[in-house]
């Protein structure tokens, strides 16, 4: 009896969070549309922040549990693997257009200041995360995992960004055949990382840091001196004579160690960073370097 009363609650303010909005819909209103008293919605949730943050994780475990369930029809079905893909991309797409309050990155105050919500968000975004890297994979196999995070991301961009155009209503296609467009532009970048090889951007130790989860000094001291690698390179691959790409060099190791110290000279990093950037070749990485140390 008590949890079908909390069942018959979540369930309610799910759809009543999904109609009016997070602001909007107010206690009252959800214990309303039960035919409950206020009161007893609050025996079993303490605040609306709280019934908001458990009708969410709700929502995010419903995609989950619906999206292994397509799984397991696909395998009766004996259906291929970019059909399956094409399925489940299909029905996260019609998922989020449903549920987009609950799909979206959430921005709506003064929920997205709550503790209790933000460390769910982080749960949702990270079993997201690991949701399209498994799936990539199931679907293309291991020969993508050097380049597993790239494509996830570029599979996110992709997805967010057609999601975008649906929410306006400016894209006539059925959300079927939405998915097997983009399932078509995945085999595309899929063939073309496994024909290119490209070194990945995004992997293990930088694929989990975002607004929610930033970055932290020792992760940007490891992007600098990544940076001052790839710099590096270049520097020994300019058509100039041997004594000027020593002397490059030398400037490039004395910048770094400078950007290394505890209190860095700013006098000396300019005094570096101008000698350095009189090369063009040099100029896009001194214009990240800036980016990144400011």
């Amino acid at each position: 009896m008590v949890d079908s009363k909390k069942n018959k609650i979540l369930d309610t303010a799910i759809e009543l969070f999904r109609i009016k909005g997070y602001s909007a819909a107010s206690m009252q209103d959800i214990a309303e549309a039960c035919g409950m008293a206020k009161a007893s919605i609050y025996k079993f949730f303490a605040t609306k922040e709280e019934l908001f943050t458990a009708a969410f994780v709700a929502c995010h475990q419903t995609l989950l549990d619906q999206a292994a369930a397509l799984d397991r029809v696909g395998a009766q079905l004996n259906l291929s693997s970019k059909e399956k893909l094409r399925r489940k991309i299909e029905f996260q797409l019609q998922y989020t257009v449903e549920n987009h309050l609950f799909m979206i990155d959430f921005r709506e105050l003064p929920i997205t200041t709550n503790d209790q919500f933000i460390a769910a968000w982080k749960r949702k975004k990270n079993a997201l995360h690991t949701w399209r890297r498994e799936l990539l994979i199931e679907t293309y196999g291991k020969q993508i995992e050097p380049y597993i995070w790239d494509v996830v991301a570029i599979f996110r961009g992709i997805h967010v960004e057609y999601l975008t155009y649906v929410q306006q209503k400016v894209i006539a296609l059925p959300m079927s055949e939405l998915a097997a467009f983009i399932v078509d532009r995945l085999d595309a970048l899929i063939d073309d990382f496994i024909r290119t090889s490209p070194k990945p951007v995004i992997d293990e130790s930088n694929t989990h840091f975002n607004y929610l989860n930033p970055s932290d000094t020792p992760a940007r001291q490891t992007t600098v001196r990544q940076l001052f690698e790839l710099m590096n390179v270049k520097i020994r691959e300019l058509s100039k004579p041997d004594e000027v790409r020593e002397e490059l060099l030398k400037v490039s190791t004395m910048l770094n160690e400078e950007c290394e110290r505890q209190l860095p000279n700013p006098t000396l990093i300019r005094v570096f960073v101008s000698y350095l950037d009189i090369i063009p070749e040099l100029r896009p990485y001194i214009r990240q370097l800036n980016y990144l140390i400011s």
